[in-house]
């Protein structure tokens, strides 16, 4: 039913439709904005409803929910993009943080700015891949981001957030955090370059471009090749529920992963700093047995082990449950705890 205020506000709605782990529960309230006013309005209620508690949805691609909300769920759909200035190198172009990631991908190919084209086919909107600093194939967004403006939950004011404020690093940042649930990411300006600098070092890239029988390379082909791979390796969410890759990327010292090599002489690692390795937590998985593995309608998926998935019909507490196992398992074989880069929400 509606209720009336100045905003429109909804009761007891399904949110299955609207993450990409698509688990069937329920939000006490739902609502949207299109700029900064309506969303004021809505924190404002959320306030008077004597902390009622409030959660903001983009995409909804890195969200799993356990059980119905009870809350006010607030879907951000500001919109946008414009050049609003350039220089020698660059042009900062700026977006409204309810739009597609990929749409904006899209648009930097279309008008030749590069930086974005090895993140074609991300899940989840332009305003949230700051919040978790998404990347893919040596790229990062902490590479092409210049600022963000935010709304103050507390006081409805907006901030100006620089690349340096964020404390980005590998899928984290303040907004994760220190500041976590205390600002709303209204729009954000990227940086991209004027000319291109490709990154097609790691194998997946190259062998598809191989495969591909390019002439040249160029950015547009560099985004084919990562969609190829992405739909191959990555189930639709449209078809099946979930949220990408479900944990991080384990950093270890040289000295461990020379010991794990040792005993695992097949192990995936790639140097990630100075006397650290970045180990693939896919290969950790699929090699204690879990690639493939289903249990009703929770999985993990035949193509890339470290995406699990729904079926159908699994709550979110299967999947939590087989996080448990996965850990454990991982931890017992390789002495390595995994970090979940999903937000599970309870």
């Amino acid at each position: 039913m509606w209720i009336q205020y100045k905003m429109k506000l909804l009761e007891n709605i399904s949110l299955k439709q609207l993450h990409t782990f698509r688990m069937n529960v329920n939000a006490r309230f739902f609502s949207s904005f299109s700029n900064v006013e309506e969303l004021n309005e809505l924190l404002a209620f959320s306030s008077r409803g004597k902390g009622l508690r409030n959660m903001i949805l983009g995409g909804g691609s890195n969200i799993l929910f356990t059980k119905d909300f009870d809350g006010l769920i607030l879907k951000n759909e500001i919109m946008g993009i414009e050049m609003v200035r350039e220089d020698e190198n660059h042009v900062y172009v700026k977006t409204g943080a309810g739009e597609s990631w990929h749409l904006f991908v899209l648009y930097c190919l279309q008008h030749n700015y590069y930086g974005v084209e090895n993140m074609a086919l991300i899940p989840g909107h332009t305003g949230a891949a700051p919040m978790q600093n998404i990347g893919a194939y040596g790229m990062e967004i902490k590479d092409v981001f210049y600022s963000l403006e935010a709304v103050n939950k507390e006081d409805g004011e907006i901030v100006e957030f620089l690349n340096n404020d964020c404390e980005f690093a590998y899928r984290e940042s303040i907004f994760k955090n220190k500041y976590k649930g205390c600002f709303v990411i209204t729009s954000v300006t990227y940086r991209l370059n004027k000319k291109p600098n490709y990154l097609i070092g790691y194998g997946a890239i190259k062998q598809e471009l191989d495969r591909m029988k390019a002439a040249t390379i160029d950015a547009k082909l560099i985004a084919q090749a990562v969609m190829n791979i992405r739909r191959f390796k990555l189930p639709d969410p449209d078809i099946t529920g979930s949220a990408g890759s479900f944990f991080k990327n384990p950093d270890v010292d040289e000295q461990k992963f020379l010991s794990l090599k040792n005993e695992f002489p097949d192990i995936v690692g790639h140097p990630s700093a100075e006397g650290r390795v970045k180990l693939a937590a896919g290969w950790l998985i699929e090699k204690c047995g879990w690639k493939g593995f289903r249990n009703g309608d929770a999985g993990c998926h035949p193509a890339q082990a470290l995406v699990l998935v729904n079926y159908g019909n699994a709550q979110g507490s299967d999947i939590v449950d087989m996080t448990i196992k996965i850990n454990a398992e991982v931890q017992s074989t390789f002495g390595i705890l995994l970090e979940e880069e999903v937000n599970i929400i309870g």
